[in-house]
């Protein structure tokens, strides 16, 4: 049994991904070729942004929206305790400080009332400037944007929507890029919408703002190649990549994304009375990066985690280190407690999920955590 399972979608998907890397190999157009545009395009389209400008990976598109709006030292952005390294990371690599926030404990998502509670107490210090909230959508399901919308507003803050991992994530009839003043998302193979290696893209409205982007993913480029105009990095989504993309993306529209939410409705249909199932909130849609249960305490996961390995079913612990515990984020205050942080660090499992997972392996699954919980 595979966690994601990216044999299985190639056997479905083979030949029209086989046909596009064919077309730009025969074409030679490597960089820059046209099905970059062509994606672009269709995901701007999609989501519903004005503007979707692709990048070397999901951590670059980060760090060129932090760049874009002149985030630097002596800022703060805040930033879910619980989540990738890369969201607080990128916030320390532009000279900013990431302000840590504790998170809500069904969701998984940054609690908006210690958002609040964080950004007035960085205000009472006084020694940083609140400039940007980088939500993050994790595990597939959007933050609680209304709320967080908010907040920004009333505070003057700017909102970065990491949405990695919440790509096609809705709510109500908006999706995931449009939440934020800007967002990014990752394109690597595990993510809800994939490639065949590193690969990332940034949504946007503002057409000044896009114009940056474009500049600096090509070495801060102006009218043409070799007209310099500003210092930039080299950052751009292959050709090839962008081509295994285009079909990826037809079958994530036309039934992946809906594939995937039946395999979470069987799981929580068989498991909600035997471990606390993923919450969607009402109007909320999950593109299910993850489908991640909670267990009593971390003595119960592990054995749980060693019980499924032993019976060749592979699962994985997002995450098992809160952010502010990460010893390269040592020398940072810390604003307040993350208790949900850290419970949920010692009691998530993440289940095998894809959408290409058959109801027979979900039952074995559901089977094998009945059989350890009966031990």
């Amino acid at each position: 049994m595979q966690f994601r399972d990216l044999k299985k979608q190639y056997e479905a998907l083979g030949p029209s991904i086989d046909a596009q890397i064919q077309s730009v190999i025969t074409s030679a157009s490597f960089i820059s070729g046209p099905q970059v545009k062509e994606l672009e395009t269709q995901l701007a389209e999609y989501t519903g942004v004005k503007h979707c400008i692709t990048c070397g990976n999901g951590t670059d598109a980060l760090s060129m929206a932090l760049m874009a709006w002149d985030i630097k030292e002596g800022d703060a952005a805040f930033v879910p305790d619980f989540t990738f390294f890369a969201s607080g990371e990128t916030v320390s690599f532009e000279g900013a400080t990431p302000v840590f926030v504790d998170v809500d404990k069904d969701t998984f998502n940054m609690d908006p009332d210690r958002l609040e509670e964080a950004i007035k107490l960085v205000l009472e210090e006084g020694r940083l400037i609140p400039r940007v909230i980088i939500t993050v959508d994790l595990f597939g399901l959007p933050a609680n944007y209304p709320r967080i919308r908010e907040i920004a507003d009333r505070y003057g803050l700017k909102i970065l929507e990491d949405s990695a991992q919440g790509f096609g994530g809705m709510i109500g009839k908006k999706r995931a890029g449009i939440f934020g003043d800007m967002a990014t998302t990752s394109f690597f193979p595990a993510k809800p919408l994939g490639c065949y290696g590193d690969g990332g893209a940034i949504f946007v409205n503002d057409d000044e703002t896009a114009a940056y982007l474009e500049s600096i993913r090509v070495h801060g480029k102006g009218s043409f190649k070799y007209d310099n105009v500003r210092i930039g990095w080299n950052s751009r989504l292959d050709t090839l990549q962008a081509a295994i993309l285009l079909p990826k993306f037809k079958a994530f529209c036309e039934y992946e994304l809906d594939a995937v939410n039946h395999v979470a409705e069987k799981y929580t249909e068989l498991l909600k009375d035997i471990v606390k199932t993923p919450v969607i909130p009402d109007g909320y849609l999950s593109s299910w990066a993850q489908y991640t249960i909670q267990l009593e305490n971390r003595e119960t996961r592990d054995g749980l985690q060693a019980f499924l390995k032993e019976k060749g079913i592979p699962t994985m612990i997002y995450y098992p280190k809160p952010m502010h515990k990460q010893r390269a984020f040592a020398d940072l205050t810390v604003y307040q407690e993350c208790p949900v942080t850290e419970m949920l660090c010692q009691t998530v499992l993440s289940l095998p999920m894809h959408p290409y997972m058959e109801e027979k392996d979900i039952i074995i699954v559901v089977e094998n955590i009945k059989e350890y919980f009966a031990k």
